[in-house]
């Protein structure tokens, strides 16, 4: 049985990458950091957290991360574990290049002292783009305007250097925004749809957002661990950008998603923050993902419209059932 070891394995790709290695007949080991019962409460939702081997361990820590790789013995290793929010990353940026740029060097060097054969993920980013207006690809350079995108370039460069200075088998997955029920209420998809849901059953009256005007490309978190995956079933590592090849504003996903819960005209009900406007943001962000889909037979299947009315149908349906 092929033993799969998912760093970060409590967040949305995590839980999805999980339950599609469960599909597949792995052994699934996962990492967590904090120690509340709600921390798996996505494992949970879904069914299969009696299934997964959950290993404590911090990307802080190098001991930790040996002795994860030693007692798990993976064939495959997937790095999902980093402080994710570009938001917060302004506020805790050195705690953001910690956990996010050092921690996957510290893997790295793990993997390299402990099991050097394994085949090693890491989850890059989006992010780590500049605010140039043409859909980017694996050539286009990096010029990240956040702190946890200049982690992620960071740690990207670095499984780059492992696989050539010390022929480690390491891919890297450039992936673009990819969102799902299961998405964090700090994001800004998730956001809208959960509190729309609140509005919905009056439970609130007003949403409080940031830069309506911002582009993103939107993609559904379970098409795009299947990508993770594939990346791992090729005879040599390479990088590939994920991505639907669409970007859509947070004023189409706001306008949409309030169609879809019947409530109207959303200008009743939201009110722009100009506490939640970045400092630096990039204002359209689309990728091109024709690498993977020539190399690895990957497309998405989700689209834009059925991502909104799946993530809007979820919560609606959780405030249905908790009145």
């Amino acid at each position: 049985m092929t033993k799969a070891l998912i760093l970060g394995v409590t967040g949305q790709d995590g839980t999805y990458l999980s339950e599609f290695l469960l599909k597949k007949n792995y052994d699934v080991f996962g990492t967590f950091r904090r120690t509340s019962h709600k921390c798996f409460e996505r494992l949970e939702e879904i069914n299969i957290f009696d299934q997964v081997h959950t290993i404590k361990a911090d990307l802080a820590d190098q001991g930790s991360i040996q002795n994860t790789i030693k007692q798990s013995n993976p064939d495959e290793i997937y790095n999902l574990a980093a402080q994710s929010f570009v938001g917060t990353s302004f506020e805790q940026p050195i705690l953001t290049s910690d956990i996010t740029g050092l921690g996957t060097l510290r893997v790295l060097e793990a993997i390299k002292q402990v099991k050097d054969d394994v085949k090693f993920y890491q989850a890059s980013s989006s992010e780590m783009f500049g605010n140039y207006s043409e859909m980017k690809n694996e050539h286009s350079p990096f010029l990240p305007r956040s702190p946890y995108g200049v982690a992620k370039v960071f740690a990207h460069n670095m499984v780059n250097h492992y696989r050539e200075a010390y022929d480690l088998f390491a891919s890297c997955g450039i992936l673009f925004n990819h969102e799902s029920p299961l998405r964090g209420l700090e994001f800004v998809t998730r956001r809208i749809s959960y509190e729309l849901a609140q509005i919905k059953f009056k439970k609130k009256n007003k949403i409080h957002l940031g830069n309506l005007r911002a582009k993103r490309d939107w993609g559904f978190a379970g098409d795009y661990v299947e990508a993770m995956w594939l990346m791992m079933q090729q005879d040599h590592p390479d990088d590939y950008v994920i991505a639907t090849g669409e970007s859509h504003s947070v004023e189409e996903f706001l306008s949409l998603a309030t169609e879809i819960a019947g409530l109207g005209d959303w200008h009743d009900f939201v009110e722009i923050d100009k506490a939640l406007l970045r400092p630096t943001d990039i204002e359209d962000l689309v990728g091109n993902s024709s690498k993977a889909s020539k190399e690895l037979g990957w497309k998405p299947k989700v689209n834009f419209k059925q991502l909104v009315k799946m993530m809007v149908e979820h919560d609606i349906d959780y405030f249905r059932h908790s009145v």
